[in-house]
């Protein structure tokens, strides 16, 4: 049977096969499109769970058609739901349609019935399973990476269970190989696969194998290689951070493993760190580095404690933001001006890939005062990787691909979105510095950030398209968008006070006032999100009146919120 390397970030099994070969690496959120119609069809086990649990058996052996033996390693993050089942699988609409985060099937069941299933399932087909427990998504990725022959890695792939950022009770699956995540068009060809095995296996005929189920304290393996990484930016010294106190907000998601394991280590204090015990509830805030609560906790934390630094992971710490020792907030368009200017002393002139909503301010930034390039691509993460990939395939050097959201990858890391490996980055500047003055702490980071301009008036404002309306003459929404689009390309061209720019990769972007707006169609939604920064609240008015102005005779789209925003 032939070997398939299949990676899973979060709650995941991988599984290892010695004999393939090693392609490019991409991030672990990232839906590389593997050539599934070429793999061979799984053969050889018969799937004899009952009820729920059959179909997760049909559909993990359905995908992964690993060779008899091969490695499976499995995560599962913590949470509870007991959500009854139905009694027949519909596998087709199990899909998650809106795919801007990562490729997911959701399923409504408690985990713990999905991880025992899903193990029934890979071991009956005669894998062994590797069991992380608890892990953040970074990590799952990269032990399809990581070299350890004794705790057999590295695996050909993984699923990983979990929520991710959404409610406790919305559990799910993320597919993962060395290359990266799977994709729309992959997800759907293993619910087809799945659909024909649960069929099949009505029949029986199939005699069931038996692998070997080991556990794995992984995320020791990962951290410890992020330790190695701020000793060697300090000149191997053992406890580079010793006197420095950082506090971390885990949000209740997976990074309460960065206190312990990461920063004690290298001798940083950490008092004051909170959250650190995952809860799918999420009692204290929203796990988000955007999230204006979330940022407030731990900036309070910072405060209260007089701490050195404070960091903040998101639930799966595929995204991180930190604060400096004054308070001031390191994250959106200031942690990626960071992360620019810690890579481009390290890679001058490389080019900067952010997604579309970033700022003038951080275009000014990177290319006037660091001498680098910004390359502005779409919203979306995903989007922003596979740019900075396809620009270094095409001869342009890039090296930082980074989302306004916190997600940020780097060539040096396999293009992997971490959060912790970011955090480790600016670990790694502190300690360097502190080898030339044991005194120093994070101003070091707000000085590289300074004469980066900062936006006195920012807002992100939705416009839904009523799909109903018969403005749309039973047309879609996204032919709807995209006409008012085109009509506020032209609207733009006759004012003299806007200027549409040259180059853009999504929606209209238009500068003017001192400020900029863009105007874009969600990829998913009937909705045109608008997003304005401007010097001033007048500023951002004239901005939005503009807007208004070029979209009022579409009266399917609903301008109720850009109409609060004028008012206010």
């Amino acid at each position: 049977m032939a070997a398939l390397s299949a990676k899973t970030i979060q709650n995941a099994f991988l599984a290892q096969d010695d004999t393939r070969s090693r392609h490019n690496t991409r991030h672990a959120c990232d839906f590389c499109t593997l050539n599934t119609r070429s793999m061979h069809s799984f053969q050889g086990c018969r799937l004899t769970l009952a009820d729920t649990a059959k179909w997760l058996n049909t559909t993990s052996t359905a995908w992964i058609s690993f060779r008899k033996q091969a490695n499976v390693s499995f995560n599962a993050t913590q949470g509870t739901s007991a959500v009854s089942s139905s009694e027949k699988v519909d596998f087709l609409k199990l899909q998650n349609g809106r795919l801007f985060c990562f490729a997911v099937i959701f399923v409504v069941l408690p985990l713990l019935e999905l991880k025992n299933a899903v193990t029934h399932g890979i071991t009956a087909a005669g894998h062994d399973v590797l069991q992380f427990g608890l892990a953040s998504t970074p990590a799952m990725f990269n032990s399809t990476l990581t070299e350890d022959e004794i705790h057999h890695c590295p695996a050909d792939g993984g699923i990983m269970i979990t929520a991710s950022h959404l409610p406790y009770n919305r559990n799910g699956f993320k597919f993962f190989t060395s290359d990266g995540g799977l994709n729309k068009a992959d997800i759907k060809d293993i619910l087809e696969r799945a659909s024909r095995l649960y069929e099949e296996s009505a029949h029986g005929g199939k005699q069931e194998q038996t692998g070997v189920v080991t556990t794995v304290d992984y995320m020791s393996i990962y951290a410890s290689d992020l330790v190695k990484a701020v000793r060697t930016s300090a000149g191997n010294k053992e406890k580079p951070l010793e006197g420095l106190h950082i506090v971390v907000d885990a949000g209740n998601g997976a990074g309460g493993f960065f206190v312990d394991k990461v920063l004690k280590p290298l001798g940083a204090v950490t008092s004051g760190s909170q959250f650190l015990e995952p809860d799918g509830l999420f009692p204290n805030h929203i796990p988000n580095p955007e999230d204006k609560a979330a940022m407030e906790a731990i900036t309070q934390a910072v405060l209260n404690n007089k701490a050195d630094l404070g960091i903040i992971f998101d639930t799966d710490v595929d995204r991180s933001a930190a604060v400096d020792s004054s308070g001031r907030e390191l994250n959106r368009n200031r942690l990626i001006a960071l992360m620019s200017a810690i890579v481009l002393e390290e890679h001058p002139g490389t080019t900067v890939v952010t997604d579309s909503v970033t700022s003038d301010g951080l275009s000014a930034f990177i290319e006037n005062k660091l001498g680098g390039k910004h390359h502005r691509f779409k919203r979306g993460y995903k989007n922003v990787i596979d740019e900075a990939i396809r620009l270094n395939s095409a001869g342009e050097e890039s090296h930082l691909a980074m989302e306004t959201s916190g997600h940020g990858a780097l060539k040096e890391n396999h293009w992997l979105d971490d959060g912790a490996y970011l955090m480790v980055k600016l670990l790694n500047k502190l300690a360097g510095a502190r080898t030339l003055n044991p005194n120093i702490g994070s101003k070091v980071l707000t000085d590289l950030v300074e004469g980066l301009e900062d936006a006195a008036v920012t807002a992100e404002i939705r416009l839904k398209i009523d799909q109903s309306h018969a403005d749309l003459k039973g047309g879609s929404f996204r032919d709807y968008g995209e006409s008012i689009l085109k009509h506020l390309e032209n609207v733009i061209s006759k004012d003299p006070n806007l200027n549409k720019a040259p180059k853009n990769y999504e929606g209209v972007r238009v500068s003017g006032y001192g400020g900029w707006f863009l105007l874009r169609l969600s990829l998913h939604d009937p909705v045109l999100p608008l997003n304005i920064e401007a010097q001033s609240k007048d500023d951002a008015i004239k901005l939005g009146l503009a807007v208004l102005a070029a979209t009022s005779e579409f009266s399917a789209l609903d301008t109720t919120a850009l109409n609060k925003f004028l008012q206010q």
